[in-house]
Parts: C-alpha cells; structure tokens; sequence
C-alpha cells in the first residue's frame, strides 16, 4: 500500500505542474505586451519575497560573489521570460508551450559542458531524435506563427542555459534568497534594456511604467504568487517524499497540461495542424525518455527541482 505522504506529495506536484502550466494561459489572457508583462511579474514576486525576514538574512549571508553569479543567471531568466511570453504573443500558447519542452534535450546537450560531466551518449542521440519534432511543429503552424516558434526556441535554450547554470550552484544559497535575488537581477536587467526594446525587438516592447488595466492587474497577480510563488514553496514540501524519477515526469507533463488548457479555453487546435501534434507527440515523447534516463542517475537536490518557476521560477 503507498504511504499516504507519498500520495499526498503526487497530487501536490501535480497540482504544481498545472499552475506552471497555467503561465502560457495567463501570458495570452494579459494582454500587455512581453515586456511589461514580465516586468510586473518578476517586481511582484520580488516585493512578496521582500517581506520575508529570511530572504535578507540569506542575502547577507551569501558571498559577494555568489551574488554576482547569481544575479548574472536573473539576467537569462528575465530573457527567458521574456522570449517565453513574446513566443506567446507572435504565435499561441501551445506553440510556445510546445517549444519550451525542447529545453530537456537541451539541458542534456549543454548542461555536460557547464558542468563538467561526461557527455552520455543516451542523451546526445535523444537530443539528435527531438530535431524531427522540431521541424514538424514549423511545419505545422502557419507562416505568421513562425516568429513565434523561433522565440519559444531562444526560450528553451535559456532555459536549458540558466538551468544547468542554477545546477553548478546548488548548494550556494537557500531557494527563496536565489530566487529573489535572481528575480531582483532580471527586472533591473529589463528597466534597462526597456529604452532599447522598440530598436532590438519592438514586437516585445512596451512601456513599463503604466499601470496595468483592472484585469490585467488581477492576472498579474494570479501569473505572481497563484502560479509562480505557491507552486514553488509546494513543490519544495512534496519533493521531500518523492523519488528524482517521479518527480521529472511529474514536472515534464507541464508542456501537457498546458496545450490541453489552450485547446480547451481558446480552441487553439483550430489554428493549428496534424502536423504540429505530430510533431508535440515527438518532442514530449523525448522529453519522457530524458525523464527515464534520469530516474535510474543519482537524486537531484529537490531544491533544484523546486526552482523550476525560478527554472520555471522560470516559466
């Protein structure tokens, strides 16, 4: 018979995984462009951490130059954000969902370089089998969406940057410290890179010091603490009963969830081909295939896994 704190733990992922998946929902529901959308996500989440007496006291406690490298990583996270929610906006949210998912044959691909490991030759074939998915779900959006693919792709490949970046430093502060920090780092990156976004990107810009419309406030809100800050502090309690390998295939239904929640609410499998799916079946199939690798390697530290809205705090 399973312990009822395991099975309690399940439904607490799972729960998680559908509130990270919600974040693509809420990206095509606020309407505010890209980045004033991630702007007032990251200052949200960092002004609710604020308040908490531990995260200063991390903070003060974590070397100078930790602090640096962590703040470096906030930099990638913000970008990974931001090309996230732009994918979002130039295509849908099943597309930028679906590109999201090609992070884990990333990670796979360029974690062994960022953190001295061996290549392993199951990974570097799995990354090879996803190329196929890719080229499918191209060819399975239309044309006006291909912008779209081509930023949910940057998104992954941030993803999968930051993520083994986060890895090497497991152990050099506690979850809510780095996550505040790296979040504080990637809203000061975007207040600056906020006058250069109509020259380098202007299909991402707006402006960041407007408030928001009523809705768009309250989505916000919903986008900061419902789907980022309480999944993460509930993936941190659940991950403490359950195994590497449940809990990586728990975390990689989140694409799943999110393309089931987009057809449902906005019909977008109207927009979008056999191809496309053909091409997700492909893809997700790799990413449960990472998943199983995984599961037969050493634990990951469940502080790590938590990060995902840092890793997916950050998406």
């Amino acid at each position: 018979m399973r312990n009822p704190d395991t099975t309690r733990a399940l439904w607490q992922i799972h729960f998680c995984v559908l509130l990270w998946g919600f974040t693509a929902i809420l990206g095509k529901l606020i309407t505010l462009p890209a980045l004033p959308l991630v702007w007032w996500r990251m200052l949200l989440v960092v002004a609710t951490l604020a308040l908490l007496p531990k995260v200063w006291r991390g903070l003060h406690a974590m070397p100078v130059r930790t602090r640096w490298a962590y703040a470096g990583i906030g930099v990638l996270v913000a970008l990974h954000w931001l090309t996230f929610y732009g994918a979002i906006k130039l295509a849908n949210a099943s597309v930028a969902a679906t590109c999201i998912a090609f992070a884990t044959p990333m990670t796979a691909l360029i974690e062994p370089l960022l953190t001295r490991q061996r290549f392993r030759p199951g990974d570097l074939a799995l990354g090879v089998l996803s190329l196929p998915g890719i080229w499918l779900v191209v060819g399975g959006v239309p044309t006006g969406m291909h912008a779209g693919v081509v930023a949910g792709v940057v998104s992954a490949l941030l993803v999968a940057l930051f993520g083994s970046l986060n890895k090497r430093m497991v152990n050099a502060g506690g979850p809510l410290t780095v996550t505040a920090l790296e979040l504080g780092a990637g809203a000061l990156a975007l207040t600056l890179l906020a006058p250069l976004m109509p020259i380098l990107a202007p299909a991402f810009a707006g402006p960041l010091l407007v408030i928001p419309a009523p809705m768009d406030a309250l989505w916000l809100v919903v986008l900061a603490l419902a789907c980022t800050l309480l999944p993460f502090a509930l993936s941190l309690v659940a991950l403490r009963h359950l195994s590497a390998f449940t809990a990586q295939l728990s975390i990689n239904l989140e694409p799943v969830y999110a393309i089931a929640l987009a057809a449902v609410i906005f019909g977008e499998q109207q927009e979008l081909t056999v191809r496309f799916y053909l091409g997700v079946a492909i893809i997700l199939g790799v990413v449960f295939a990472q998943g199983l690798l995984a599961g037969r390697r050493a634990p990951a530290h469940p502080e790590q896994v938590g990060v995902s809205e840092t890793h997916h705090v950050a998406d």
